[in-house]
């Protein structure tokens, strides 16, 4: 057995590293996410309502209602039949920095394989065959990758086919993920 998860260090670092470059490739180069986002009609009419409005930074619904008990309101319901019904997301104002969202992204993919490792190690002895530990891995980081974009269709609305493209994204850092520590895991003692 590990004696520690910090001994699949370099499977953490190494697969955090890898999936970087997988996703760079997968968003830069390949054209399947190219159709994920659509502009609003008349954007100037709608940026300056916004404006107007002054809604903040942060994630909206509407129409909106304040209680469960309220979603049975008929002004309520009214609204939801006159539409238009959704959710947005305002981002802060000013500049977007790609810089801070690509670290967050590697530091999301670091504790990813953080807690691949650490459940892997639970069970998965030294020395293990490649193929148990890359099937082990691979589930167990599917989970962390792929699945967390199911409730976006779920709960918000989004394409099932946006969620489908976010989760074979997910899959392929799953099997990058499961190569990593199928390569790096340790010897046996």
């Amino acid at each position: 057995m590990l004696d520690s998860v910090f001994q699949l260090w370099l499977p953490i670092l190494v697969s955090a590293i890898a999936v970087f470059f997988a996703s760079s490739v997968i968003h830069m180069v390949l054209p399947i996410h190219k159709s994920d986002y659509r502009g609003v009609p008349n954007e100037a009419a709608f940026l300056e309502a916004l404006r107007a409005a002054k809604v903040p930074s942060g994630e909206f619904m509407f129409p909106i209602c304040s209680s469960m008990k309220d979603m049975s309101n008929p002004e309520y319901l009214e609204k939801l039949k006159r539409g238009p019904v959704g959710s947005i997301l305002i981002r802060p104002s000013g500049d977007f920095s790609m810089g801070k969202s690509l670290g967050q992204w590697f530091v999301f993919c670091v504790v990813i394989g953080f807690f691949v490792a650490y459940i892997a190690s639970i069970g998965t002895p030294r020395g293990a065959a490649s193929g148990d530990v890359f099937r082990i891995t691979g589930a167990i980081a599917i989970l962390g990758h792929a699945f967390g974009n199911v409730t976006n269709s779920i709960w918000k609305g989004v394409s099932w086919t946006i969620t489908a493209k976010f989760v074979f994204d997910g899959v392929v850092y799953a099997l990058v993920t499961a190569a990593c520590f199928a390569w790096l895991w340790p010897a046996a003692a």
